[in-house]
């Protein structure tokens, strides 16, 4: 059974930073594309990055260029999103999803199967 698990949400002031974790478990997790997305209250559900199956390729919304990082670890079966300089409008839910989709993939809900449970993401002071 494909599961995927994230972890890292919190609470964080203004300019500061977390990491999130993506576990992947129940298929091979070496051979797909992995997206990170975020839902804020009264909002729709918005890419934020993807990585390619090898992690050479990544794409991240414009929102997020410059201040957040996708990166993963096959030995680990673990994307993780490195956040930086974070700002209020990045409160949301944070969701990763897997996509049987060859990259490159579009960051859209539509190209991605199987998701997370979520993690909640607070920027406030």
């Amino acid at each position: 059974q494909l599961q995927l698990v994230e972890s890292g949400g919190g609470l964080v002031q203004p300019g500061g930073s977390l990491r999130l974790s993506c576990v992947g478990s129940g298929y091979t997790f070496e051979y797909y594309t992995i997206g990170w997305f975020r839902q804020a209250p009264g909002k729709e559900r918005e890419g934020v990055a993807s990585i390619s199956n090898s992690g050479e390729g990544t794409n991240y919304a414009d929102s997020v260029k410059g201040r957040f990082t996708i990166s993963r670890d096959n030995a680990k079966n673990t994307v993780y999103l490195q956040m930086s300089n974070l700002k209020p409008d990045d409160t949301a839910v944070y969701y990763c999803a897997v996509s049987g989709t060859s990259w490159p993939v579009n960051l859209a809900e539509y190209e991605y199967d199987y998701w997370g449970q979520g993690t909640q993401v607070t920027v406030s002071s």
